[in-house]
């Protein structure tokens, strides 16, 4: 071999680098190495700190400012209703059910209980896809998405704004993953996502597509909603029920994939169709309690205006996501508006129309020769109260202008008993149709706590915004005469005390009289009792008493028992001639159930915020109002109502055969139609009518309180006492602790008849009830 060691270059490479020149070479790529994995820590740092942006902070984490729902939510712990922008509700983890837990993961991130926020091998799989061409799936986990759903990125925004933000969104993902649970991540994505119609969070979502609580949804529920998180609308079951159902399925594929549910399950449930039958989405007009819930938003309104937060801000009823606990018992509330539609709108209402029948001047009754001067001014009167008048007016609009357009055929949706109807009818058209539908209101206490338990305002919130429970005020009629008959029992009359059946005539100055009539001609000229006169709601006997007590009198017991309208004291209020509300009546009743106490009706118990901090309790209010003696005397003597008088007909027609003490009224030309129905637990009123007192039936028989009122109370209770978890009892009311000396077996045939009254004879009625 010949010697190359004298040739430098190769005898260089053949001995190869050097200790040193390797030393140098290992240190600078260390430091390299090194110098690298700082700047990426130093930079993460930076984005954590903000120096490339704002970063949200643990508090921020811990109380994303998403518009949350404020709730109301019943006595027996439903949800009644929402006030809201965004209809989004929390729930917590353990509410959820199972099912949707699983198809989340399962679609969204099947590897999220191994990952810490951030799935490196989704990251590389994403990378190596868009390499290849061959994606399959997103790279971001379930945390990440929920980063980006508490924070949403801005739509126009440049390619490194949106590198940008892929890092915030990663070191958000991993401080959730560190100050939080997985079931707690699991329920703060549930709670962010939009699922379309108007559903934000499942809690929303479950109750709008399926009327279900999130721990009740079914496996194929569960994946319908986890389908649409993809695209709401695209995957809507409501909008596209065909894309919906393949998108369902997918969700299903992937549960199976990943064993949260067997072959045999998956083959069984993808077979099922989507069921939306319970779909509805929520709003105020639509619903359980729509009149309700419409007048504790005005109460919650001016409460949030008056309760600031620690910021010092007001609370905002659509923004703030506070729990409003109310008095409202869900069933019981299902009950009576179930009454109030079962009766008018299979019986009533269709009375109504038949009796109207081929009149000219329906539903109205004038004298021919002003008749149609009349109705056109109701019509034009009512045409001012409407929505429609108020927006052309603040158009500057003239009325004559206004009066033409209410006389153009327009297309619309109106209510009937059948259902809406599309047609085309002029609006002033439209108001003449619904001059013809009777409304009703109900209101329903516990007379001991003052908490009510069911508010039905009328008929359909939709198209009758009118409250006639708290916000109407009708002339209540012989429902008046319990105030009188108290004032009598509390200056020591009995109930046996004898009054004669004559027609009274009082002076009352200026050559003016008022003489009351009566409605029957029972007993005329006979002494009878107070417990009959009431028991019949006898006129004449009214009229004596208030006579001989003064009607500044009877306002002030009135107003002692609750009643806060302004009532004239004239000698009329002893047949009803006042207006006042539902509300007030079933109020004042109630102290006749409560031994003499007043107990100011209420809605809410408590306001909470949305973490669950007590905002505010309520308690209502209560005094004295009469005394033990005096309540118990009223409701024997309302007891006779029932057992023998105009109530009569909730013993042989509709079978109740506990001790119910009633009242029924009824006004000048059948206008209004009331019953107040007292039980130990339950105090119940209920008012029907048309909205326009010119509205009305045209006869005794068919216009009194005893069949416009009391049905849908008798229907309404048929219901509550047959429902045993509601603990209403068919008991009597509790005897006194010192029985009173006082006879209450009134023997009527006792009582000779008197001379009768001279004068012309009224046509006796078959039907004995109250008019005004």
């Amino acid at each position: 071999m010949s010697d190359i060691s004298h040739i430098p270059i190769l005898n260089n490479i053949s001995k190869g680098p050097s200790k040193d020149q390797v030393r140098r070479y290992l240190r600078g790529f260390w430091i390299t190495y090194a110098a690298v994995i700082l700047l990426i820590v130093l930079f993460f740092i930076a984005v954590a700190y903000g120096v490339f942006g704002k970063m949200p902070t643990f508090v921020e984490l811990e109380n994303p400012k998403s518009n949350l729902a404020t709730e109301v939510i019943s006595v027996d712990g439903k949800l009644l209703g929402k006030y809201y922008i965004e209809n989004r509700s929390n729930t917590h983890y353990q509410d959820l059910s199972p099912n949707a837990i699983n198809a989340l993961i399962a679609t969204e991130d099947a590897r999220f209980e191994e990952h810490s926020g951030i799935d490196v091998r989704a990251i590389f799989r994403v990378f190596w896809g868009m390499l290849t061409g061959s994606s399959k799936g997103g790279g971001s986990t379930i945390t990440q998405q929920l980063a980006k759903n508490l924070f949403p990125r801005k739509q126009d925004r440049t390619f490194m704004e949106t590198v940008m933000i892929k890092f915030k969104e990663w070191i958000t993902a991993i401080k959730l993953e560190r100050n939080y649970s997985k079931e707690e991540i699991l329920a703060m994505y549930l709670n962010t996502v939009d699922f379309g119609s108007q559903s934000y969070g499942i809690k929303s979502a479950a109750k709008t597509y399926f009327n279900k609580e999130p721990a009740e949804l079914t496996v194929e529920e569960a994946a319908v909603l986890i389908g649409t998180l993809k695209a709401p609308t695209w995957f809507s079951p409501v909008r596209n029920p065909e894309r919906a159902l393949d998108r369902r399925n997918v969700v299903l594929g992937q549960m199976e994939k990943y064993d949260y549910i067997t072959r045999a399950e998956y083959d069984s449930v993808t077979k099922l169709p989507i069921d939306m039958e319970n779909y509805r989405i929520q709003d105020h007009t639509t619903g359980i309690a729509t009149y309700f819930r419409e007048y504790l938003r005005m109460v919650l309104n001016e409460w949030c205006a008056n309760h600031p937060k620690e910021d010092g801000t007001p609370y905002n009823l659509y923004r703030d996501g506070l729990k409003v606990y109310t008095t409202i018992n869900y069933k019981m509330q299902e009950y009576a508006e179930k009454s109030v539609n079962e009766y008018l709108g299979k019986e009533l209402q269709p009375s109504f129309f038949a009796h109207w029948k081929g009149v000219p001047s329906a539903p109205f009754e004038f004298d021919k020769e002003v008749q149609r001067k009349e109705i056109d001014n109701l019509m034009i009167s009512a045409m001012r109260r409407t929505d429609r008048y108020a927006h052309l007016k603040s158009d500057n609009w003239s009325d004559a202008d206004i009066l033409k357009d209410f006389k153009v055929p327009t297309k619309m949706k109106v209510f009937s008993w059948r259902g809406v109807i599309d047609t085309v009818l002029t609006p002033l058209d439209s108001i003449r149709y619904y001059k013809f539908f009777l409304q009703s209101g109900l209101m329903s206490m516990d007379p001991h706590t003052g908490q009510v338990r069911a508010y039905v305002g009328g008929i359909d919130y939709r198209f009758f915004q009118y409250d006639h429970v708290k916000l109407s005020k009708r002339q209540v009629g012989s429902t008046f005469k319990p105030f009188l008959y108290t004032l009598a029992m509390q200056e020591g009359e009995s109930p046996c005390a004898r009054y004669p059946n004559v027609q009274p005539v009082i002076d009352m100055g200026n050559g003016q009289v008022w003489a009351p009539e009566n409605s029957s001609e029972d007993r005329r000229g006979q002494q009878v009792t107070l417990k009959w006169a009431l028991a019949n709601s006898n006129n004449w006997v009214s009229g004596q008493l208030i006579k001989k007590y003064s009607p500044k009198a009877v306002v002030a017991m009135a107003h002692k028992m609750g009643v806060t309208s302004d009532i004239p004291a004239v000698y009329s209020i002893a047949l009803g001639s006042c207006d006042i509300s539902l509300y007030e009546m079933v109020g004042a009743m109630s102290v006749f159930a409560n031994k003499g106490m007043y107990v100011e009706p209420i809605f809410i118990t408590r306001i909470e915020d949305k973490n669950g901090n007590v905002l505010q309790n309520f308690a209502p209010k209560s005094q004295e109002a009469i005394s033990e003696e005096t309540a118990w005397l009223m409701i024997q003597l309302m007891k006779g109502v029932v057992e023998a008088g105009t109530s009569i007909r909730l013993r042989y027609k509709y079978g109740f055969d506990n001790q119910i003490a009633g009242k029924t009224g009824t006004t000048q030309n059948q206008s209004d139609g009331w019953f107040m129905g007292i039980t130990p637990d339950l105090v119940t009123g209920v008012w029907t009518g048309c909205e326009d007192r010119a509205a009305h039936f045209r006869s005794i028989t068919l216009g009194q309180g005893a069949n416009m009122a009391l049905p849908i109370w008798a229907l309404y209770m048929q219901k509550v006492y047959a429902d045993p978890s509601l603990h209403i009892s068919k008991r009597d009311f509790d005897p006194l602790k010192k029985p009173l000396d006082v006879d209450l077996d009134c023997d009527e045939s006792a009582s000779a008849p008197s001379t009768p009254v001279k004068g012309k004879k009224k046509k006796k009625q078959t039907v004995n009830e109250d008019e005004f």
